[in-house]
């Protein structure tokens, strides 16, 4: 089941919400919320659901043990063995078909490439039970004694397939008592029906412009090969766009509905477009990734002691390897790296100098490129794409990117202008009177009424909306 699906939004969350709010005490209401998310998950992946459950369980039992062993052997042998586990679950479903045929290109290898399904999701709940396990260990959060507790937090719906990551010290008070405000009400609505119409409104039709410009990005060959110097950046700029409203608006959804339930997430984005260095773009994108490289890998000591750059190095390399099997993403990822590496070197003091003008451009052309290494997932594409893009291709003119150009010229001027903190601007500014908020209210209430108006009428000409992140 997906957010922007209408089976969702008028059947499967107005039961859930009923229910919920008819319930009179926190752990019935968990209890619902538990319920709705299992069934949740096993709408599309059924089986698999016990998976889910098992790894949690695993987690929970391992945050018990370690709480009781602390100080002896067997519990950092508990600890280790359900970290093991936790990854060689991910690398399992994940990783095991591109292993084996990287395997297989040393000669005399012929491993069988298992051809395994990926559980929707897998990658984001797995990494919540790393770090809840780790914090255990670090004694950085309490050990939750009760297994429904557990669940519910690896479990819930809003947060279950594509994030954010969510730290269990984040929300351990609200698991056992938090109650639902207006305000929490009035945000989590508005959070809700934003994140669908970036979904249904914006990012959708990208996507049908990305296509046309790219090809699809498993098989992309012949479109690559046809590429212009300026199809190559505005390719790129649409695939840029593109993924930040698909999920950036997947997290607006999964914190609107969390505020809803009284459960209070962190940012995920905030406008990582108006960055004016590569590390603030990180520092904007996908917030709770980044974090958690940060706090459980960056600082892991290599070969005995903690190394800044080759910390980088690992953090970066993994953060493109989690994104998917294929070495693409691993390209992406160690390329970010360059440019933090670099900028790290430079100093923060120094890069602010940069003339604001020059630290846009700089950015903008790193994030723009690095979103076509992250679209062309076969290299010989990938390459054909970089050739175009420095201008190295035999092609001077495109009419396919002329007519995607001219017919998407508004879609892609309201794209680059949505990126900027406009709401932010309209929340300050009812902060200056009584009257000015009264305004303010009353166009929002407008503008979600016709958002969501208009996303329903556009749902009912999709059958299927997918987010880009369910599949890493």
């Amino acid at each position: 089941m997906v957010f922007a699906d209408e089976l969702f939004l008028y059947l499967f969350l107005p039961l859930c919400l009923v229910f919920y709010f008819i319930m009179p005490k926190v752990y019935m209401k968990n209890a619902v919320l538990i319920l709705f998310s299992l069934v949740f998950y096993a709408w599309g992946e059924q089986l698999y659901i016990l998976l889910l459950i098992g790894s949690a369980l695993i987690n929970y039992g391992a945050g018990l043990a370690v709480e009781k062993f602390r100080e002896k052997p067997c519990g950092k042998a508990v600890f280790a063995l359900a970290i093991i586990l936790d990854i060689g679950l991910l690398a399992a479903f994940k990783y095991s078909g591109f292993i084996a045929e990287n395997l297989n290109r040393i000669p005399g290898l012929a491993i069988p490439v298992p051809d395994v399904h990926m559980p929707i999701g897998i990658s984001f709940f797995t990494f919540q039970n790393i770090s809840y396990t780790v914090d255990c260990y670090w004694e950085k959060t309490k050990v939750q004694r009760s297994f429904p507790k557990y669940l519910l937090y690896i479990s819930m719906f809003p947060q279950l397939v594509a994030g954010p990551i969510v730290r269990y010290s984040q929300i351990a008070m609200e698991i056992d008592e938090r109650r639902t405000t207006f305000n929490d009400l009035s945000d989590g609505f508005s959070r809700l029906i934003i994140g669908i119409a970036k979904k249904v409104m914006i990012a959708n039709n990208l996507n049908t412009a990305v296509v046309a410009c790219f090809g699809e990005s498993a098989d992309n060959y012949a479109a690559a090969d046809s590429l212009t110097a300026f199809g190559a950046w505005y390719g790129a700029a649409l695939v840029a766009l593109w993924y930040y409203f698909d999920f950036s608006g997947y997290s607006d959804i999964a914190i609107g509905l969390g505020r809803i339930f009284g459960f209070h997430f962190n940012e995920n984005f905030e406008h990582p477009f108006i960055c004016k260095s590569i590390t603030e773009f990180w520092q904007r994108w996908h917030i709770s990734l980044g974090t958690f490289f940060r706090d459980y890998l960056l600082y892991v000591p290599i070969f005995g002691k903690r190394r800044k750059y080759g910390g980088l190095l690992l953090v970066w390399f993994c953060t493109g390897l989690w994104h998917g099997a294929s070495w693409n993403f691993v390209l992406w990822g160690l390329y970010y790296g360059a440019f933090i590496m670099i900028e790290t070197l430079i100093g923060k003091k120094r890069m602010k100098k940069l003339p604001a003008f020059i630290a846009h451009i700089y950015t903008k052309a790193v994030i723009i490129l690095g979103f076509g290494i992250f679209y062309f997932e076969k290299l010989p594409a990938l390459g054909k794409f970089f050739k175009a893009a420095f201008g190295f291709s035999a092609n001077s003119s495109s009419s396919i990117i002329k007519m995607v150009f001219m017919q998407n010229v508004f879609l892609f001027a309201a794209a680059i202008l949505l990126t900027l903190p406009i709401i932010d601007r309209f929340k300050k500014l009812s902060e200056r009177s009584v009257q000015a908020a009264a305004a303010v209210s009353a166009l929002g209430i407008v503008c979600n009424l016709l958002l969501i108006l208009v996303s329903s009428i556009l749902l009912l000409n999709t059958t299927n909306n997918p987010f880009l992140y369910f599949r890493f």
